[in-house]
């Protein structure tokens, strides 16, 4: 026979729990361990309001509750003597917890750091209360932490939710949105790598053929109207084009492999660098 239950508040379920382990599944057992669960309700309400203010919202945390209420009520069983509110409290805080654990980041966070987050948590509440100001030193030597762990859990206790990049900031007696604080991939720099890049095959070419690549990709002339400038067939200034970045290309290996700006025969590799 269940122990009693030492809180005098609690509902009188022992008799449901002892039908529910003999009823066969079906309806009727359904219904019963429904009504168990919402007897149990008011319980899984209490303890999940001890952990409110904590970054989630009370209902979200009655919800999470009754999902630990629901599982101690399908795992417990009334022969092995044990009250179900000693039974049902850990499941359902354990439940509470693992929430804040695994739901409630924004990023990862190693568990370690999780748990320096709590230990810090805690003992700063304990100093303030005992009137001793929660200094960084203080919380170490009250913990047994080091200064560097003590750190390492002040800054992950905003930690769960990520902050907005259109959220407000001052900055020089201006607001600006945090995004616009924020740094972007610069372009240029593929821009400035292809310029280098290119620069010790360009300076090999004849000036004749340096010509034709200006005329080309900075000018923006046609083939045509560079073969009629130079009084040759488009034909051989197409050669000279595909001739001239193929040199481009492998002095760009030599001097950086892997690294080969000129993908297209005729078009991006003498955007790299003037040929004059």
């Amino acid at each position: 026979m269940a122990e009693e239950s030492p809180y005098a508040d609690d509902p009188d379920t022992a008799a449901a729990f002892r039908r529910l382990v003999e009823l066969p599944g079906g309806p009727v057992k359904e219904r019963l361990r429904g009504e168990v669960i919402c007897a149990w309700l008011p319980m899984a309400h209490r303890l999940a309001a001890r952990y409110r203010n904590r970054g989630e919202t009370l209902e979200d945390l009655r919800q999470v509750a009754a999902i630990g209420l629901v599982n101690a009520v399908d795992r417990y069983d009334p022969a092995v003597g044990r009250a179900f509110a000693p039974f049902a409290v850990p499941t359902i805080t354990g439940e509470i917890k693992r929430h804040f654990r695994d739901r409630m980041w924004s990023v990862h966070v190693p568990r370690r750091i999780q748990n320096l987050r709590t230990i810090v948590r805690l003992a700063h509440a304990e100093l303030a209360a005992s009137g001793t100001p929660p200094s960084p030193a203080r919380i170490a030597g009250h913990t047994g932490l080091s200064e560097e762990e003590v750190r390492q859990g002040s800054e992950a206790l905003h930690g769960f939710s990520a902050l907005s990049i259109d959220a407000e900031t001052t900055a020089d007696g201006g607001e600006l949105l945090l995004g616009d604080r924020l740094g972007a991939v610069d372009e240029a720099y593929d821009l400035v790598l292809d310029r280098e890049a290119a620069k010790p095959g360009i300076s090999r070419l004849a000036e004749r053929e340096k010509r034709v690549l200006y005329l080309r990709f900075f000018a923006g002339m046609t083939q045509s109207a560079i073969a009629a400038e130079l009084g040759v067939s488009q034909m051989h200034v197409s050669r000279l084009i595909s001739e001239s970045c193929r040199r481009i290309r492998e002095s760009a290996g030599e001097h950086h492999p892997g690294h080969h700006p000129a993908d297209h025969p005729d078009r991006r590799p003498l955007r790299a660098a003037h040929p004059m």
